[in-house]
């Protein structure tokens, strides 16, 4: 057995530092979590149908939410871009951006992380306004979209493996299980992030450099991206039956508060990826809440940290250093609020 744990802790390592330092495997993460989970289920021999048919049926829903999404999203492309600035000559910049952060942070639980974020480049497109304040808007509107998509298994990668982990005794969770357990704390953040939106937005800052946008998306790179996320559920999946052992003789042993703080490091790792890792039906429910707030709270704080930030980023060519610079300050004193809140 110790033989075992030993091999687990490896994998375990390889899968939380080799995709921040190896450039490749972060390119091809879908395929490197495939080949962690397929190491991890044959190191323990936990192979067997069942788990195979589940990890075919799982990535189904939010595979089917994402592919959805992204297809009406081009359909209707121009009339959502084309409205913005109507929209903030009737409504006013800062109540835009208000607006804009509650709306889509909200609005991932059901269109998806990845298909808001993408919509999020596109209203940014539109805006006239400086780098830095564009950037702040970036910065809290991921932060929102972060919370938003878990509320249920179709937002987000990580909600869809949380739900699946949890579906059997002692949690039973369904559909909105997530959003009976965090939906308050969720709500609240996302408010206060459309709030913090509006203090730092400066209408008055329209000159100098803006973001810029990578080119619009066509079918195949939809379809690939689709293909993408089946594979990275599909993974995680594996991955969470994998760590099973360690995640019941160590983990689940750790207080709420000791992994609130620990998950921390989503900052610079795929929270999902974490989740994966982390979340078992032998913990108690605060553990629970307390590390998957830890997990989507610290997601925000840096570009790695989950989908949101990653799409967002790359797309609107945003250097790490500028990123960091308002997402880590930010991110700390959300973790400080929240860790009140827990207790």
């Amino acid at each position: 057995m110790n033989l075992i744990y030993a091999g687990l802790f490896l994998i375990l390592a390889m899968v939380l530092s080799l995709p921040f330092l190896v450039k490749k495997i972060e390119e091809e993460l879908e395929l490197f979590l495939f080949m962690a989970g397929c190491c991890a289920l044959s190191l323990t021999g936990q192979w067997s149908i069942r788990l195979v048919r589940e990890a075919l049926v799982e990535p189904i829903k939010i595979t089917a939410a994402v592919l959805l999404a992204g297809v009406l999203f081009r359909l209707f492309q121009r009339s959502i871009t084309g409205n913005v600035n109507k929209v903030i000559r009737a409504i006013g910049i800062k109540r835009f951006v208000f607006l804009i952060i509650v709306a889509l942070g909200f609005l991932s639980s059901a269109a998806t992380a990845i298909i808001t974020s993408i919509i999020l480049v596109e209203i940014i497109n539109c805006l006239k306004l400086d780098r830095k304040t564009e950037i702040r808007i970036v910065v809290l509107t991921c932060f929102s979209i972060g919370l938003g998509a878990a509320l249920t298994p179709i937002g987000e990668p990580l909600s869809t493996i949380v739900i699946a982990k949890l579906r059997g005794n002692p949690y039973q969770a369904d559909f909105f299980f997530l959003a009976r357990q965090l939906g308050w704390h969720i709500a609240a953040g996302i408010m206060a992030f459309g709030l913090i939106g509006m203090i730092v937005t400066r209408p008055d800052c329209k000159n100098g450099q803006r973001l810029s946008g990578d080119r619009q998306e066509n079918l195949k790179d939809i379809f690939i991206r689709t293909g993408k996320v089946y594979l990275f559920v599909m993974a995680l999946v594996f991955l969470g039956t994998g760590f099973r052992p360690i995640i019941d003789a160590f983990i689940s042993k750790i207080s709420y508060r000791g992994l609130y703080w620990i998950n921390m490091v989503s900052a610079i790792l795929d929270n999902a990826t974490l989740a994966a890792a982390e979340i078992s039906p032998t913990m108690h429910i605060l553990q629970i809440k307390a590390a998957l707030l830890g997990l989507l709270i610290a997601g925000g704080m840096l570009i790695p940290g989950n989908i949101p930030n990653i799409i967002s980023a790359g797309k609107l060519k945003i250097k790490s250093s500028e990123w960091a610079k308002f997402g880590v300050p930010v991110g700390l004193i959300a973790m400080l609020v929240y860790f009140f809140l827990l207790q």
